[in-house]
């Protein structure tokens, strides 16, 4: 099966993160949506229908075939796209779930309804669905290793997951509230407290007397410390030291230094208002609590403060006393208040710097992404 992932005109919906990748390469849950459909259909390949400028890292490939990357895939999705006719067009509800060829029969889905994300903020709003059905698909007539003595498990044995190479010794682990999935070669530090649903995905740390609410998705590689709830990391991603991190998304490659906090929620409970990248301007939410979303390769100093819905950009780096400005730009250097440009060969051996801890750099491709961002002043 050939099917290409289409960002729907929704790229900017789910900027700064959609900013260096598709929409159905973000995460959430213990997937991707590429990695989800991997999973449904092992032998599928899939493509891209993304942004110009992303179309090299993530190509299109020759299909009529094509699927929406906002919908999370369940078993009676992936039936009915598999059973899509040339010339039709899967509908729930007036979104387009999937198209084959020029798609002018319309073809009402029927089935277990698939969740659709159509803003940033759903990712960790519905994150503890997600994860749930994940889990339930991912690890159904498999089989775990079993938990070591040394730990405390609250709720159901079988709400538990552990990939082998996986290490936990020492944690307390609540799976009554959500599942816990622990991936191949992570680990779970002594003193830790995990309130399920928890995906920690492979080779991603939770360090010591970490306390984490659900629903959490901490990406492959990814060291995490301190206090979270309901965050998700993408990969490659570091917050080892205490602070407070909630309702939060952070991408790729990025560092939150030592007890740097974020504000989830207004002093005065009203609903918050967040940057749209494509208004350009603030917009009001129906949410009462967000906290941080921080793109690619971005930093924060230690002790920095973010305000309750703050977005950063690309690339930033972020220190100083105070609260910064709620909104950052891609490739900004922010002294608190005081934003200069970051330059972009400075940003990209910052970035290699940090990669190559990991035996990792940035290719051309990656380079020209870089670029194209920095031009564009997003």
């Amino acid at each position: 099966m050939k099917f290409n992932l289409s960002d729907n005109e929704l790229h900017l919906n789910f900027a700064p993160l959609s900013l260096t990748r598709p929409i159905g390469c973000l995460r959430m849950g213990l997937f991707t949506n590429k990695e989800r459909y991997e999973m449904y259909l092992p032998d599928a390949e899939i493509g891209f229908h993304t942004e110009a400028y992303l179309s090299k890292k993530f190509e299109a490939i020759d299909s009529e075939l094509v699927v929406n990357s906002n919908v999370i895939p369940n078993e009676d999705l992936i039936a009915a796209i598999c059973s899509l006719e040339e010339n039709q067009t899967l509908t729930l509800n007036g979104d387009v779930l999937a198209r084959h060829g020029a798609g002018k029969e319309t073809i009402a889905f029927v089935g277990e309804t698939p969740i659709i994300l159509k803003e940033r903020w759903h990712i960790y709003q519905l994150n503890d669905i997600v994860l749930k059905q994940d889990f339930k698909a991912y690890t159904t007539n498999k089989s775990s290793q079993k938990l070591s003595d040394s730990n405390t498990l609250i709720g159901n044995e079988s709400d538990l997951f552990i990939e082998d190479g996986a290490t936990i010794e020492g944690a307390i682990l609540n799976t009554i509230a959500g599942p816990i999935y622990v991936g191949h070669q992570a680990e779970i530090m002594e003193g830790s407290l995990v309130r399920g649903g928890m995906a920690l995905c492979d080779n991603a740390t939770l360090k010591m007397g970490s306390k984490v609410y659900g629903a959490c998705s901490i990406g492959p590689h990814c060291k995490v410390g301190g206090e979270i709830n309901n965050v998700i990391f993408q990969s490659y991603s570091n917050k080892g030291h205490d602070g407070f991190l909630g309702n939060s998304i952070i991408g790729e490659w990025c560092n939150l230094g030592a007890d740097t906090n974020t504000s989830n929620l207004k002093n005065n409970y009203s609903n918050v208002k967040t940057y749209s990248y494509k208004s350009k301007t603030e917009i009001k939410t129906d949410l009462q609590f967000m906290g941080l979303c921080m793109g690619d390769y971005s930093k924060s100093g230690i002790n920095t403060m973010f305000n309750t819905a703050s977005v950063i950009g690309v690339s930033s780096n972020v220190f100083g006393s105070g609260f910064p400005a709620k909104h950052i730009p891609s490739f900004s250097w922010v002294n608190t208040l005081d934003i200069v440009s970051f330059d972009l060969d400075k940003a990209i051996i910052s970035a290699n710097n940090m990669m190559t801890r990991r035996n990792l750099e940035l290719n051309q491709i990656d380079k020209d992404i870089f670029s194209h961002l920095s031009s564009t002043k997003i």
